[in-house]
C-alpha cells in the first residue's frame, strides 16, 4: 500500500488512490455475513419439503403441526443469490447462447481513437494498435474483455517501469541524514504549482514532520501572497522578501532557517515559467546550485507540475525542464476536471519519469499517492 510521505516515522496517513480497493474489502466483509446468515437459516429452520394433503382419518388424531421453515426450493434460491459474486450484483442477466463480442478492425480503430483522445501519445498508441494486432491474427486475443486487460497491462508496464528507471519514486529512497529535505517545485504557470506546495506542506506537516516554504517566486506579481495563505492554512511557516528580490538569495536565507530550526523538509517555490525562456531556466539552474552548496545532494527531489488538460504540450515542457532542472517526478494536478490524464503515460515512456503525486481537487487534502492501477482503471471508466 503506498503512503503519503515517510523518512521515518512507523505510522503514516495513507490515502486515497493508494488505499485497498473498498469494494474489494466490502465484497470480502458482505460475504462473511452472508456465510454466517445460511449458517443461521440452517440452524433455526431445516427445509422441508411440502407433503401432499392427506385424507384425514376417520379416527380422531391429534391436530397435525404445520412444518416450520422454509421450502426447499425457496430457501435454495435466497442462498443462491447470497453467494452470487459482488461485482456481478445488479448486472443485467447474460441472454442464453449469447457470445462475447468479437474484435474486428472497427474495434481496433475505435481503440486507437480513445487513446489518442486521452493523450497517450500517437507513437506509444500504435506500439500498442499494432501489438494487439499481431495477437488477434494469432488467435491469442479474441474478445474485448480480453482486449481489454491486455491494454491494461502495457499502460500500466509503462508507469511500473518508470518508477523503476530514474528519479525518485519515494522519498525514503533518500538517505535520513539529508537534512533538511530539499524539495523544489517547478512548472509554468497555471498549472497549480502553487497550490500543490500548500497540500504537500500540509500532508507532510500532518504526518509529524517540522516543514518550512521557501517563497523564491519572486518574479511573478502576488505569487508570495498566494503561497503565505496556503502557508497559513497548514500552519507552515514561510520565508519570503520583496518581490523582484534574487531567487537564489531567498533559497539561500532558507536554507540557513531550516538549518537553525532543525526542520525536516524544505518546500521551495520557483517562478512559474515557459520552458522556451532561457534566462528564467539559466535562474532555476543557479538555484540548483545554491541548494547544492549548503545541503548535500539538494535539492534531493525536484517536482515538476503538469496541468492534466495540458495534453501533449505537458510532454514538451517536461523534456525541457528535464535538461535544466533535473526533474526527479512528476505532478498531476486536476484530475478532477474532464482531463483522462494520458499525457502521465507519454511521459513516463518517453522520459522514463515516475508521477508521484495526483491532484484532484481545490482542498488541502485533495493531493494523492499516484496509484498507477488506480489510474488505468480509471482511464477505461
Amino acid at each position: 500500500m503506498g503512503l503519503f510521505w515517510r523518512r521515518k516515522k512507523e505510522e503514516f496517513i495513507s490515502l486515497g488512490l493508494s488505499a485497498p480497493d473498498e469494494s474489494v474489502e466490502q465484497a470480502r466483509i458482505e460475504e462473511a455475513a452472508q456465510v454466517e446468515q445460511v449458517a443461521q437459516w440452517r440452524a433455526e429452520s431445516a427445509p422441508v419439503v411440502a407433503e401432499p394433503e392427506v385424507a384425514e382419518p376417520v379416527t380422531a388424531e391429534p391436530e397435525t403441526v404445520e412444518p416450520v421453515g422454509i421450502p426447499v426450493e425457496q430457501w435454495a434460491a435466497e442462498a443462491a443469490k447470497l453467494f452470487e459474486p459482488p461485482s456481478r450484483a445488479g448486472a443485467r442477466p447474460a441472454t442464453a447462447g449469447a457470445a462475447k463480442k468479437q474484435i474486428d478492425e472497427s474495434t481496433l480503430e475505435e481503440l486507437e481513437e480513445a487513446l489518442i483522445g486521452a493523450d497517450i501519445g500517437v507513437q506509444t498508441t500504435l506500439e500498442i494498435i499494432e501489438d494487439v494486432r499481431r495477437q488477434v491474427s494469432r488467435q491469442t486475443l479474441k474478445d474485448v474483455e480480453e482486449l481489454k486487460r491486455v491494454i491494461k497491462g502495457r499502460l500500466l508496464e509503462i508507469l511500473e517501469r518508470a518508477e523503476r528507471a530514474r528519479g525518485v519514486a519515494s522519498e525514503s529512497s533518500v538517505g535520513e541524514d539529508a537534512r533538511p529535505y530539499v524539495l523544489m517545485v517547478v512548472g509554468v504557470n497555471g498549472t497549480g504549482k502553487t497550490t500543490t506546495i500548500g497540500k504537500l506542506a500540509n500532508r507532510i506537516k500532518a504526518d509529524g514532520y517540522d516543514v518550512l516554504i521557501c517563497a523564491a517566486d519572486t518574479f511573478r506579481a502576488a505569487a508570495s501572497d498566494q503561497l503565505a495563505i496556503w502557508a497559513e492554512r497548514a500552519g507552515v511557516p514561510l520565508i519570503q522578501q520583496k518581490q523582484g528580490t534574487d531567487p537564489a538569495a531567498v533559497l539561500f536565507d532558507s536554507l540557513k532557517a531550516a538549518k537553525a530550526r532543525n526542520a525536516d523538509v524544505l518546500i521551495v517555490d520557483t517562478a512559474g515559467r515557459l520552458h522556451t525562456k532561457t534566462n528564467l531556466m539559466a535562474e532555476l539552474d543557479k538555484m540548483k546550485r545554491v541548494a547544492g552548496r549548503e545541503v548535500q545532494g539538494a535539492p534531493h527531489e525536484t517536482l515538476l507540475v503538469v496541468d492534466a488538460v495540458t495534453g501533449q504540450n505537458g510532454l514538451s515542457q517536461a523534456r525541457e525542464f528535464l535538461k535544466v532542472a533535473n526533474v526527479t517526478g512528476l505532478v498531476l494536478t486536476k484530475l478532477d476536471g474532464t482531463a483522462k490524464g494520458g499525457i502521465a503515460v507519454a511521459i513516463a515512456k518517453d522520459l522514463n519519469l515516475p508521477i508521484r503525486y495526483c491532484g484532484i481537487g481545490e482542498k488541502a487534502d485533495d493531493l494523492v499517492v499516484f496509484d498507477p492501477k488506480a489510474y488505468v482503471d480509471g482511464l477505461f471508466e
